[in-house]
């Protein structure tokens, strides 16, 4: 009688198990995720956030509504809602003129800013200021601003009726002049679709509430988008 040789059970020994295989299969998977997530957070962080300066008056600075309802603050929650990486900065003062803005932008608009958002001219239309003043106030920032090759959107504002048609014509043909001039977006009225509206503004009739300030971002973004984009082309151009 021949003895009993030992079996090997293939099977067992040399086939892993189901669930072993499995396993392995969803640790393997779930490293590649972590390895593209990794690479993909610091490709993000690589990309230095563009800083816009709302560089303005009342309008700019959130008169009348909290803190977290201002102009800055919403435009940077939208604009990062839609996917660009943003910061906006509030340099916005209430009351500030022509004058008064022209005054502080060395110190206002800080080496850290890549573009400029230029809303000012409100109050020298309420004071009936001259328009050859406030032209030559906005021509001082904006020239300013050239000097540092900061690219900008400037916004336009009306004047009040109450000072006349001739004044009220002086005074509206400044922005969208001053913008062709220096080859700049333009915004055509910082109020548009607010003004007037009562809804839409706080109870002096001159500033917008909350809701009206996220209806002025809603109507500006595509050129604040832009202004965005020419950020990117200065650093494209940079880099090669």
């Amino acid at each position: 009688m021949r003895p009993m040789q030992k079996r090997h059970n293939v099977t067992a020994e040399r086939i892993p198990a189901v669930g072993q295989v499995v396993s392995t299969t969803m640790i393997v998977n779930m490293l590649v995720a972590i390895m593209l997530f990794a690479s993909s957070f610091h490709a993000a962080a690589a990309e230095k956030a563009i800083h816009i300066a709302a560089f303005g008056d009342s309008l700019t600075s959130g008169y009348g509504v909290r803190p977290a309802d201002a102009f800055p603050v919403q435009l940077q929650k939208h604009l990062k809602a839609q996917g660009h990486n943003v910061t906006v900065s509030n340099g916005g003062v209430a009351g500030d003129t022509t004058a008064a803005g022209l005054a502080r932008i060395d110190w206002t608009i800080g080496d850290d800013v890549d573009a400029v958002i230029v809303e000012l001219g409100a109050n020298d239309a309420l004071r009936g200021i001259d328009p050859k003043v406030t032209r030559e106030n906005l021509q001082k920032i904006l020239s300013a601003l050239a000097g540092r090759n900061l690219p900008v959107l400037l916004t336009g504002m009306r004047s009040p009726a109450n000072w006349g048609e001739t004044y009220s014509d002086d005074f509206d043909a400044i922005f969208p002049e001053l913008a062709k001039e220096h080859s700049l977006l333009f915004y055509p009225f910082f109020l548009d679709g607010v003004i007037l509206d009562v809804k839409l503004n706080q109870k002096d009739g001159m500033h917008p509430n909350a809701k009206g300030v996220a209806e002025i971002v809603r109507r500006i973004t595509p050129s604040v988008e832009e202004l965005i984009g020419k950020v990117k082309a200065q650093r494209a151009a940079e880099k090669s």
